[in-house]
């Protein structure tokens, strides 16, 4: 057995691994990573021959650090289910398809072309963050202290039909009415699975307008991250250019939807979240929706509305997750474009919401922007505003927005940063889980001018604190 000497990883954050390429992440962590992952989980399993699925983005990267992931895994005594090319959801659908006591996904989602990772997942396609088994794993994987198996055995199953099956499961064909939907898959890992979902759509009056799609991991067209304001030209201009009904726009894994209406405009994620919580209780009344603290008006007033079942949880998948299972919410949704569902296993989907879009502009006859429309009149928001902060913390400008405000008396909310709720408006700073970043919401109930009003005020004291404005 070859000696593993202690060696510090850094790549380690609170729910997956992400570090730059060769200079904290490469093959021989990603080596230890699989072969710590593989021998905790393991032991924690009561699974006679428990078996690992594992996938991978379209990166230049990816390839190499799964295959040294995988030889961890199989030294660790543990079969390996490989995936093939897959976005992240794949991994989490095979986690339990395929009953396995664990999933990898390699993939670096829209980070720099010179970043990777690895998203993780226990059995039953459960999150591992840093409080459930994440720092478990990086010591294990640090100190090398690993223990020796039979080599496992690796096999193939690049196979997509069952997790097609799955996505097709949310929607009723029959309910289609004609629509043609511009796809940008940003040369990432969604284009064959959009192929495969336009094969089952082949008998339905759904047209599909591809761009960007072929996989390619030098991504020609730019990293593939919806969020930032220069990428959404190229769906919005084909959204115009073919009429289309509407627009999305993955990232690299494809875990996270973004919507265009039928004039190109991007939809506000807090808003998608708002109208597929209308969706699913249209379908299954009284049913419980969680969400983040970030912007909730509206997702509140569509939840009140329709007598479901409220349920606010701290921002991340994690986090999430465990609140829909605690609580067998139907759906939850967070306004950075993760959408989750119970019959997806709890876990995030990026394909199932423009699935559900595209039925529910055919149920109701109308356009997406009419869907919205009302939303953004009754509830507009700020959008959410980033800041690097230098010499002062989240917490301390927190108490400078307080010390402003405090006459007004809010009602305070601690449960993911600070949201101070006045009635006609409120706002949400908190840090960044994955960025060295400060999140700022705000939002008014119908009332564009104090939002812009409050806005001013609150920038203002960031900026006296020293925060500054980033893009990400």
């Amino acid at each position: 057995m070859p000696n593993f000497n202690p060696i510090a990883i850094t790549c380690f954050k609170a729910y997956d691994v992400r570090g730059e390429l060769n200079i904290n992440l490469d093959e021989t962590i990603a080596y230890r990573i699989g072969r710590a992952f593989a021998q905790i989980l393991s032991v924690q399993s009561d699974k006679p021959n428990p078996v690992i699925v594992i996938g991978s983005d379209i990166r230049p990267s990816s390839q190499s650090l799964k295959t040294a992931a995988i030889d961890g895994i199989t030294d660790a005594g543990v079969d390996v289910i490989d995936l093939g090319m897959t976005g992240t959801e794949e991994v989490y659908f095979a986690t339990s398809h395929h009953n396995a006591i664990g999933g990898i996904e390699v993939t670096a989602s829209h980070n720099p072309i010179n970043f990777n990772g690895l998203k993780m997942v226990r059995e039953n396609s459960r999150p591992i963050s840093a409080d459930t088994g994440l720092k478990q794993i990086q010591a294990l994987a640090e100190s090398g202290a690993f223990t020796t198996h039979t080599k496992g055995k690796t096999v193939l199953m690049s196979d997509k039909t069952a997790y097609i099956d799955k996505l097709m499961s949310f929607i009723d064909t029959k309910n289609f009415t004609p629509k043609t939907i511009v796809i940008n898959s940003g040369n990432g890992s969604a284009g064959p699975v959009v192929d495969a979902l336009q094969k089952r759509l082949s008998d339905t009056p759904i047209k599909l307008i591809k761009i960007h799609h072929k996989p390619d991991g030098t991504f020609p067209n730019g990293i593939p991250n919806p969020m930032i304001i220069a990428n959404q030209k190229s769906t919005a201009d084909a959204v115009v250019a073919h009429q289309a009904d509407f627009g999305v726009a993955f990232d690299g894994d494809f875990d996270r939807c973004f919507l265009f209406d039928e004039s190109g405009r991007f939809i506000d994620g807090s808003y998608v979240v708002g109208m597929l919580a209308q969706a699913f209780l249209d379908k299954v009344p009284n049913s419980g929706i969680t969400y983040d603290p970030r912007v909730v008006y509206n997702t509140e007033h569509v939840i009140a509305k329709n007598n479901g079942k409220a349920n606010l949880s701290k921002s991340g998948h994690s986090f999430i997750k465990q609140v829909m299972r605690q609580t067998a919410s139907i759906y939850g949704g967070e306004m950075s474009a993760h959408h989750y569902f119970k019959d997806f296993f709890y876990c995030d989907s990026g394909m199932i919401p423009w699935l559900l879009v595209a039925e529910l502009l055919s149920t109701t006859g109308k356009s997406l922007s009419e869907l919205v429309d009302g939303y953004l009149n009754d509830f507009p928001s700020s959008g959410e505003l980033n800041f690097k902060l230098s010499d002062v913390t989240a917490d301390e400008i927190a108490q400078h927005l307080k010390a402003k405000f405090i006459s007004l008396n809010p009602q305070e909310n601690t449960l993911d940063g600070t949201s101070l709720d006045f009635g006609e408006w409120r706002f949400n700073l908190r840090s960044s889980n994955t960025e060295p970043l400060i999140r700022l919401n705000i939002e008014t109930k119908g009332d564009k001018a104090l939002l812009a009003q409050r806005t001013d005020e609150i920038l203002a004291v960031l900026y006296e604190c020293g925060a500054v404005r980033s893009d990400s």
